[in-house]
Formats: C-alpha cells, sequence, structure tokens
C-alpha cells in the first residue's frame, strides 16, 4: 500500500473512532466528566490505540472531550438544550435544501425516492428498525443531492453530527412515525411544493431533536442511579 493509501487509511479509523465516540457522548453512555478509557474504545472498534485518540483529538476540536494533561481524555459537559440547539440549526438548513431540492429534482430522483420510501415500509413490516434507518439515511441523501447547493450541505453534515443513528432502533414506534414524515415530504417534492418542503423537513428534524434529547435525558439518569 502507498503511504497516500496508508494515511487515507488512518483517516478512515480516525474518523470512525471519533464517529463512534461521539455517539457514545450524545447518547448518554459516556457522562460528563468521565475518563474516556482508549483502550476499551480500540477493543469495541478492533483497532490500535493510535487512531482512537487521533479521533478524540478531533473531538476536542469540536468540544465533546476535553484533555487533562497527564491524565487524558475526559467528556465535556453536554445539556440537553445543548442538542436542541443544534438540531434547530440543522432543522433550518435541511428546510433550505429541502425546498431547493423540490424546486431541483429530477424524475429519476423522484422515482429512487419512491422507492426507497416503499423499502421503508417493507423494513418496517418485518421489523427491521435497522434498515428503516439506513434507508432514512438515504432519503436524505437523494435529497440534498437533488437541491444542489453544497455549502448548505457541507453545514448539514457539519450540523449531523450531533444525530447517533443507532439511538433510534432502541425507540418504540420510531420506524412508523419516521416513514410517514418521509412519505409527506416525498409527496412535496414530487409536487414541487417548496414551501411544503421546507416546512415539513423543518418539522421532521426538530422531532428528530426531541428525540435524541429526551433519549440523553433518560440515559444520563439511568447511568446516574446505576452509581
Amino acid at each position: 500500500m502507498t503511504s497516500t493509501g496508508n494515511d487515507a487509511r488512518r483517516q478512515q479509523l480516525s474518523d470512525e473512532a471519533a464517529a463512534y465516540a461521539r455517539e457514545l457522548i450524545i447518547s448518554g453512555e459516556l457522562r460528563p466528566g468521565e475518563f474516556i478509557r482508549l483502550d476499551r474504545l480500540a477493543s469495541e472498534l478492533d483497532m490500535s490505540v493510535t487512531p482512537v485518540r487521533q479521533g478524540l483529538v478531533t473531538l476536542r476540536g469540536e468540544g465533546f472531550v476535553r484533555l487533562e494533561p497527564r491524565r487524558g481524555f475526559v467528556v465535556s459537559e453536554l445539556r440537553e438544550e445543548d442538542i436542541l440547539d443544534m438540531f434547530s440549526v440543522q432543522s433550518f438548513v435541511a428546510g433550505e435544501l429541502a425546498a431547493y431540492a423540490a424546486q431541483n429534482i429530477t424524475a429519476e430522483q423522484t422515482t429512487r425516492l419512491d422507492k426507497i420510501v416503499s423499502e421503508m415500509d417493507a423494513a418496517a413490516e418485518s421489523s427491521n428498525v435497522s434498515g428503516v434507518e439506513a434507508l432514512a439515511h438515504e432519503f436524505h441523501e437523494v435529497v440534498t443531492q437533488a437541491a444542489g447547493r453544497p455549502k448548505l450541505a457541507w453545514i448539514l453534515h457539519v450540523t449531523g453530527r450531533y444525530e447517533p443513528r443507532r439511538v433510534y432502533a432502541g425507540l418504540e414506534g420510531w420506524e412508523q412515525l419516521s416513514i410517514q414524515e418521509h412519505r409527506a415530504i416525498f409527496d412535496a417534492l414530487e409536487t414541487h411544493d417548496c414551501d411544503s418542503a421546507r416546512e415539513l423537513m423543518r418539522s421532521h428534524v426538530e422531532h428528530l431533536g426531541r428525540l435524541v434529547a429526551r433519549n440523553f435525558l433518560v440515559t444520563s439518569q439511568r447511568a446516574r442511579e446505576e452509581k
């Protein structure tokens, strides 16, 4: 493997470690003030400690963790309102992207979204929650592509780091509600209704934010009680 290939692989592992630790923090599994064991994360991710450390350096830059000299990385304070604030920003950007998508969406993209929503229905009927999650993610990717606004897409990617997809599988009834919301958004996109697409997408993302914040509070409370 070339040096460039090695660098790319190291960056991929570092990004994977950062994403994993970020989800543990947002889900409340890693609590504010808790020191992060690099060896534990490395073992769970089946990688060496080096990319885990690099991933935590990334999270330090994002404000998720701080580094205490000679002691290691510790989880920074995270509050319910922090999560809601980030989802508020995300909902605005996602709404604008949906409006642009409604204006610019192609017949091919419309067909693809219709297929995705149908597959979400099938996945829900077979209790395949992880499948619903993956398809929902794909739905949003198509909408972002249809919008044709790369700078807004970049902002959405940054704020989307506060959305731990693994959380939703544990929320009873989430998949059916998610399907209903995606179907409504699709209908607005298909009819090129920019205003409805914007408002429906904003409402959808704000709903996700409330779910994540509530789960964070419940998980955090449970962790405190178990100590």
